[in-house]
């Protein structure tokens, strides 16, 4: 028996959330309703205006073990935080939420932890500044391989594929996990990362990832491809565990000669984000128990169908009971 179920690589990054007036938002320059990407002055000046902060640990793949280790499995994180307030937070809530945060706080650290500023207005509207800090920065240094070697699964985060260092981290977490018996695999996170290092994610879904979790826009970005089927047909020559959620319709998962179909059942969600993290966590919660391909993808939907029923990207109910009300794992 391996110390961990799952372990995952990914964006460290503290969800700052405070609630303000439209007033504000013109005040401080806000675009309202969409996420933007800010420098360290932009962040300090917009992050000391916040009044009744609510901090919690963020990040896709972190989201993804926050919800398998309230599953139940035994997870590790492994991201870059300064030594500083927002880090040691970061640090401690991870491991409050059911995953080890493997790697200490940076002592002396180059840059500022990473932080999203989520101003929510009176409508419900979520308007995000999101600073990248240290933890872009994440490079083969911070990788452990024995903590790799000695996990069933490594999920790894594709924002991550942005800089060579992030690259480097991943093929030495997958080499080590794999060359031990486990399997590695990645969200694919964002078309447009896809964009800019297609040919490096096409090598590294052909030659070190046992499964590839996307959607619709990051298959077809991935194989340039107009066509979903054809962008598919094209993955599993490459990888052989293929998943695509589809945005409200069935996902689809293609391994073995397979397409398999899982229904989902359409609702209007109160806060869509973290859907995509969630289902992961829900699908490799299937395959870190043993459970089949359709089971663990329904597993996914369900867990996706609960997060986006509430605000935040983590579950507040029981999934486990979810999953045996649905006839899943036994009472």
């Amino acid at each position: 028996m391996k110390t961990y179920d799952i372990a995952g690589i990914g964006n460290a990054i503290v969800d700052v959330i405070t609630t303000v007036d439209d007033r504000f938002l013109d005040r401080m320059d806000i675009h309202k309703g969409i996420m933007q990407l800010i420098e360290r002055t932009r962040a300090e000046t917009l992050y000391d205006a916040m009044q009744d902060r609510a901090q919690a640990s963020g990040g896709s793949v972190a989201n993804t073990l926050a919800g398998a280790g309230k599953l139940g499995l035994k997870a590790a994180f492994v991201g870059r935080v300064n030594d500083d307030d927002l880090g040691r937070f970061y640090a401690a809530d991870t491991g409050a939420s059911g995953a080890r945060f493997v790697n200490p706080p940076v002592a002396g650290g180059e840059l500022p932890t990473s932080r999203s500023m989520i101003f929510v207005s009176p409508d419900g509207e979520r308007s995000m500044n999101t600073y990248l800090g240290i933890s872009a920065e994440l490079g083969p240094d911070d990788v452990d391989e024995a903590v790799m070697a000695d996990s069933e699964i490594v999920f790894l985060e594709g924002y991550l594929f942005d800089k060579d260092k992030g690259k480097d981290a991943f093929l030495k977490a997958a080499r080590a996990c794999r060359g031990a018996g486990g399997k590695a695999g990645i969200a694919l996170s964002d078309p447009f990362c896809v964009d800019r290092h297609r040919t490096d994610f096409r090598d590294l879904v052909a030659h070190h990832m046992d499964y590839v979790i996307g959607n619709e826009q990051e298959w077809m970005s991935l194989y340039q491809a107009n066509d979903l089927d054809d962008a598919l047909a094209q993955a599993v020559q490459d990888c052989g565990l293929v998943v695509c959620t589809r945005s409200g319709d069935p996902v689809w998962i293609l391994a073995q000669g397979r397409k398999l179909e899982i229904p989902v059942t359409r609702t209007v969600p109160v806060d869509a984000t973290g859907a995509g993290d969630q289902f992961a966590a829900g699908f490799l919660f299937g395959l870190a128990t043993g459970r089949d391909l359709e089971t663990a993808g329904r597993m996914g939907v369900i867990a996706a169908s609960e997060v986006i029923s509430h605000l935040g990207a983590r579950p507040k109910t029981n999934l486990r009971g979810a999953f045996q009300r649905a006839g899943l794992i036994a009472a």
